[in-house]
């Protein structure tokens, strides 16, 4: 009995330290800063940008990921349940950046066998800031998701909702970076 709880504790304690010593899951972009204001390349194009989705790169992720998603939101937008700028997933586990303009389905950049699916823009793939004018400025959070599972067994236009909850079903850890805009 006493050697049972001794093998237990130093199991934990075993686990524990590895914690510790784990690298933190991270989230960067060489295109925008976290807590800084997006430049209009991100900005949709009907808001008077480029519409272009940053790149992003990323480190520290568990090692039992089996997949990524990226999610893109809104949490200031008017409609009592914010705004869905972009919905990436089904990245491989081998993957750790994704090139500006990835968002574009018609660009080819988004990694082989990921789904981008509906935006509410009512698009596939990204959609920029475009809050309205005269708003406070907006947060946007891009939130990158560590997955234990390879595939979400999702059709492309799945909804936010329903992408959303697979993903928070399949959630090993999240890394996030938020910008601001207003115009």
């Amino acid at each position: 009995m006493k050697t049972a709880k001794v093998l237990a504790l130093l199991a934990s304690l075993t686990t524990a330290a590895q914690l510790a010593y784990a690298g933190e899951f991270v989230l960067q972009s060489n295109d925008i800063a976290d807590g800084q204001t997006l430049p209009l390349k991100q900005v949709y194009s009907g808001c008077g940008g480029d519409n272009v989705s940053p790149e992003l790169h990323w480190s520290g992720a568990p090692g039992a990921t089996r997949s990524y998603a990226l999610t893109v939101y809104d949490p200031d937008a008017p409609t009592g349940s914010g705004w869905w700028h972009w919905q990436i997933f089904n990245i491989p586990a081998g993957v750790s950046s994704l090139p500006a303009d990835a968002g574009n389905p018609a660009t080819g950049k988004a990694p082989a066998g990921s789904i981008q699916s509906r935006n509410d823009f009512g698009e596939s793939g990204y959609g920029g800031a475009c809050p309205p004018k005269g708003d406070k400025p907006h947060r946007y959070q891009f939130s990158l998701y560590a997955l234990d599972t390879e595939k979400l067994k999702l059709p492309e236009n799945a909804s936010a909702a329903m992408v959303g909850f697979n993903i928070r079903a399949h959630a090993l850890s999240e890394a996030r970076l938020q910008a601001l805009y207003a115009r």
